[in-house]
């Protein structure tokens, strides 16, 4: 693999051993992938934040480093809002082992931004390198946006957020990031919440697995985007995605719409995804809540006063930013946390049952939570919690 000289000279050990760590960890990733060089990123996003997920082993790896992120970095969710942690009923003794994790990664230079929805904090730009981690980010990313970022695992996120580069390959290079398999819906106008697309997409991961999928027929917003891709990213492995006249690279002269196999998905399969079981919780925001879902969250709650625990997750900055609908939402009974979601908080893991609007969410509660999950639209997650 070709290494430009500074490139060298940190493998060699001439920047630190910590860096030295990192681009041996960078080479290999390259060298397994066939990357021929590595390429400058203009940001990274790293996971394994929450205590939760790297326990107390990851917690001692990332305090034995000794370094400073080389571009802009953002973290995943950590496991609780950095604030309002006794609010969410997390034990002190985990809070205690979260803000270690939390001051070894700021003395690494990481933006304490806690978050699977960086691009709603600064301009992530169309042909941008990226290092992203967390899996509906970088579908987000890939697919909305038309930045390019492999789906990295946390050390590798973390050793080019230190380093600047990244191994060149897979979606990095344009060839790769054509469509494999079509998709198709039978009823395309049944697909309207974003809900709808997070069941859609829940079903759609499976078929696909880490296959580049291009849709057809549906006209998704950026909210319902984000939805469609978190669900096929945890579902499935999909870090890229294209929608026949939505996405970017999809309206390109060059793109190739021409699949080997086109596969119908009906509505009754996305149908199935509902249920109507009875929750102890309902939990919105995975992946965070963009501005617009705040405001259509603080509309449909207005007047109105929830009686079973309704947490909301959204970025900090996000939240700064939108203090009116904020105050509207909380002025029900649920509560906007920052910093964390419902998947790697231990705040959730007393309930049993708990209700989401996002097929993401639907993957991982069962796991991570060992709660029993429903989906619904965010209008029936508001009725659920007020009746």
């Amino acid at each position: 693999m070709f290494l430009e000289p500074e490139e060298q000279q940190i493998l060699d050990g001439e920047f630190g051993e910590t860096r030295q760590q990192m681009m041996e960890l960078l080479v290999g990733l390259g060298t397994v992938f066939g990357a021929e060089r590595l390429v400058g990123i203009a940001s990274a996003q790293v996971s394994g934040a929450s205590y939760k997920t790297i326990g107390r082993w990851g917690l001692e790896w990332l305090q034995g480093l000794d370094a400073r992120v080389a571009v802009p970095t953002v973290l995943n969710p950590i496991g609780m809002d950095r604030d309002r942690w006794r609010e969410m009923g997390v034990p002190e003794e985990f809070a205690g082992k979260q803000e270690a994790v939390i001051d070894a990664y700021e003395r690494l230079g990481i933006r304490l931004e806690c978050t699977c929805t960086p691009y709603y904090l600064s301009n992530t730009h169309y042909g941008e390198h990226l290092a992203w981690a967390e899996s509906s980010a970088v579908a987000y990313a890939n697919s909305v946006i038309g930045a390019r970022t492999n789906r990295e695992g946390g050390p590798g996120a973390l050793a080019a957020a230190i380093v600047g580069r990244t191994p060149y390959y897979g979606l990095h290079i344009f060839k790769n990031r054509q469509p494999s398999i079509g998709i198709a819906v039978d009823d395309p106008t049944a697909i309207k919440d974003a809900a709808d697309y997070g069941a859609l997409g829940y079903v759609a991961g499976k078929i696909v697995g880490n296959r580049i999928p291009l849709f057809s027929g549906i006209r998704p917003n950026r909210d319902h985007l984000k939805a469609l891709g978190a669900a096929m990213a945890a579902t499935g492995a999909v870090a890229l995605y294209h929608v026949a006249g939505i996405t970017p690279e999809a309206r390109l002269p060059t793109f190739k719409a021409d699949v080997p196999e086109t596969v119908e998905i009906r509505m009754a399969e996305v149908r199935e995804v509902f249920s109507s079981i009875e929750v102890d919780a309902i939990a919105v925001g995975c992946p965070h809540l963009s501005p617009a879902e705040m405001e259509t969250l603080a509309g449909l709650l207005e007047g109105k006063k929830v009686k079973k625990p309704f947490f909301v997750f959204a970025a900090r900055g996000v939240i700064a930013e939108n203090r009116p609908a904020v105050e509207r939402i909380e002025r029900s009974g649920a509560r906007v946390y920052a910093d964390t979601c419902v998947v790697v908080s231990p705040a959730l893991d007393r309930f049993d049952a708990i209700m989401v609007n996002s097929g993401k969410a639907l993957a991982y509660v069962p796991t991570m939570c060992g709660a029993v999950a429903r989906i619904g639209t965010m209008e029936e997650c508001v009725a659920v919690a007020t009746a």
